[in-house]
């Protein structure tokens, strides 16, 4: 896909067309296997937009290619308290299936560090799951690697404990 067919931008979360757009795409990746393979509730569906548009420390970008939404990345700014300045967490990178390996990744994930540096934030963040192949070997081509602070320590695990 040539670069310029495809546009990036901020949701504008007045406008329905665009949040129906965000659910469509998020929908599409949760649906797939490296998503969980579970299209979403229809409680998160009714409203996931609403929520994300109140928290303040949220970035929702847009792929746009012909005027069809083909692409989103959902990211969180958190903070560092060793680097005591901000971070940017990517939270969700999905891409349609039909748009896969037409560079909408690396735009989307160009554009989430660059509002992540104009924010002044010291690092990118993210999860990937170890068997997505796929994922892995963007996030390798635009910079990211293992996380570890000393080798002999070994490398950070992601844990979780869900509380409902």
């Amino acid at each position: 896909m040539a670069a310029a067919l495809l546009e990036i931008r901020p949701v504008d979360w007045l406008k329905p067309d665009e949040s129906r757009a965000v659910i469509e795409v998020l929908n599409s990746y949760a649906s797939h296997a490296m998503g969980g393979g579970v299209p979403l509730s229809e409680s998160v569906r009714a409203n996931l937009s609403a929520e994300l548009s109140k928290r303040a420390q949220t970035l929702v970008l847009l792929a746009w290619s012909e005027g069809q939404a083909v692409g989103l990345v959902i990211a969180f700014e958190g903070f560092s308290t060793f680097a005591c300045k901000p971070l940017m967490n990517v939270h969700d990178l999905a891409v349609l299936p039909k748009f896969q390996c037409r560079g909408v990744g690396k735009a989307l994930m160009a554009a989430v560090e660059a509002e992540a540096r104009r924010r002044g934030c010291c690092k990118l963040t993210l999860e990937v799951l170890e068997n997505n192949q796929h994922a892995r070997k963007l996030y390798e081509a635009v910079g990211f690697a293992p996380y570890q602070l000393d080798p002999a320590a070994g490398r950070a695990l992601f844990l979780e404990k869900k509380l409902a």
